[in-house]
């Protein structure tokens, strides 16, 4: 459906006086002039802002799961998978135009009222707070062989830069929480173009690194130079395959929906977007996921090719086996912590704005509430990261359910209970099938999940 001229203008000058205001309540229709609207957000600024909320950690994981689908397997998945992301989205940008809502839970509250408007807000809250604690706790585990891998290989002894809690909390506080203090998301913009240009640079090593490890790979990793190397694995292990199916398929797909969620982000991105229309919010979505999916491809393609079978579940550990003091490595490393570091302040975003949509919904934007609020929602998620000693298993359970509702069944469901078109419309039987899709993909997860949770007891 094309954007009346109507909806539009009232769209265009509601996202301005929200800009102006830094008004993070303020819903999408006002009696605001479209004159008073200031300059917001560029097309490039929300493009690396819409690919920094896309791509994460997740990229280290893709490789694995091209290995465990071959290659035309992974790209046929990947490309379904992108493909329904990017849909679910034009879903939810054309109930925003209809409706002139801007925010996801009040999306929830149009379709299913107030329960619909709360549920979404805490599945965003659970859901990002569990993302950012999984990041943060990342940083805990790898930011100080970072650092101690450009030191003095020989070097012994208990340094403070080699006590990963306290390197978390030195950058929490310095650089997460001062980015995370920024009211408008559109701010995020030039730290989200760094980390993207991060994650460039993880795929360029990805690549060159190709010809660097051979195949079969050696058990004596100091055997490179040697004429007869001892192998682990044999020539046919060399081969690239184009399917594959074994239990391990199953968690492809999960791993793929979940590199392409950045649902809570758009339409925080959209309404700050310099003059906004469904059409050019549309184009920077298209540009994002065209270009994490290319980077996606290109990074899973190659790193599959150097370690083939035996590749690992996060990507980067391959290498430090392999070419363990290698500079490469070493700097792509951390430019990925990095890159990571830059992500957690734009995950906070979605996160803040639904705890102050439900606690204070209706009322005037005040720097208090917003600082008490973004020191909450970091503190719980620090202390999670520093004191909890694993928690992918817990955050597997809640990701499977809300990353699955949030990526999938909620905008198929708030689009047939919002949207006036037939059942039988072409968007009403997509988002039929996205709800479906969702709830199946959701179980699938949670099962997976559960079963080798309690195998691994």
């Amino acid at each position: 459906m094309s954007v009346n001229g109507h909806a539009n203008r009232e769209l265009y000058t509601e996202c301005g006086a929200g800009d102006t205001e830094g008004n993070e309540n303020t819903p999408l229709l006002g009696n605001g002039s479209i004159q008073s609207r200031a300059k917001g957000a560029s097309f490039v600024s929300s493009v690396f802002n819409l690919m920094n909320a896309i791509m994460g950690s997740g990229i280290l994981g893709l490789a694995y799961a091209m290995a465990s689908t071959g290659i035309i397997g992974f790209c046929v998945l990947l490309t379904a998978v992108s493909s329904l992301a990017a849909y679910s989205i034009h879903l939810l940008l054309k109930l925003c135009d209809q409706t002139g809502i801007n925010s996801y839970e009040d999306l929830g509250g149009k379709a299913l009222q107030k329960p619909g408007k709360v549920l979404v807000g805490i599945v965003i809250i659970i859901q990002n707070i569990g993302a950012m604690a999984s990041y943060l706790f990342i940083l805990k585990s790898e930011l100080p062989a970072a650092i101690n891998s450009f030191l003095n290989a020989d070097s012994t002894g208990n340094a403070w830069y080699e006590d990963g809690r306290l390197l978390l909390i030195i950058v929490t506080v310095g650089v997460v929480l001062p980015l995370s203090m920024l009211p408008k998301i559109g701010f995020l913009g030039y730290t989200s173009s760094i980390a993207s240009l991060f994650v460039v640079y993880f795929v360029v090593v990805v690549v060159v690194k190709k010809w660097s490890i051979p195949c079969p790979l050696p058990l004596n990793v100091t055997t490179f130079s040697t004429a007869v190397q001892i192998s682990n694995s044999s020539d046919s292990e060399c081969t690239a395959k184009l399917f594959v199916i074994s239990r391990k398929s199953a968690f492809a797909i999960p791993t793929m929906a979940f590199s392409f969620l950045c649902h809570t982000a758009i339409l925080p991105i959209y309404c700050e977007l310099d003059r906004p229309s469904k059409k050019r919010m549309q184009n920077v979505t298209n540009v994002s996921i065209g270009l994490s999916f290319l980077l996606y491809v290109i990074s899973a393609l190659f790193g599959y090719l150097t370690f083939y079978a035996h590749v690992d579940s996060e990507l980067l550990l391959g290498y430090d086996t392999y070419l363990p003091r290698d500079i490469m490595v070493m700097t792509v490393r951390l430019a990925i912590l990095v890159s990571v570091l830059l992500t957690v302040p734009l995950i906070q975003f979605p996160a803040r704005k639904s705890a102050m949509l439900l606690l204070r919904e209706g009322r005037p934007f005040s720097w208090l509430i917003h600082i008490i609020v973004t020191l909450t929602i970091l503190g719980v998620v620090l202390m999670m990261a520093i004191f909890v000693p694993d928690i992918s298993n817990v955050f597997g359970v809640i990701g499977s359910t809300t990353s699955s509702s949030l990526l999938f069944v909620f905008p198929g469901i708030f689009y047939l209970k919002i949207s006036s078109e037939p059942l039988k419309s072409f968007d009403s039987m997509g988002a039929i099938f996205l709800t479906v899709f969702g709830i199946i993909m959701g179980l699938s997860s949670l099962s997976l999940i559960i079963i080798e949770w309690v195998q691994s007891s």
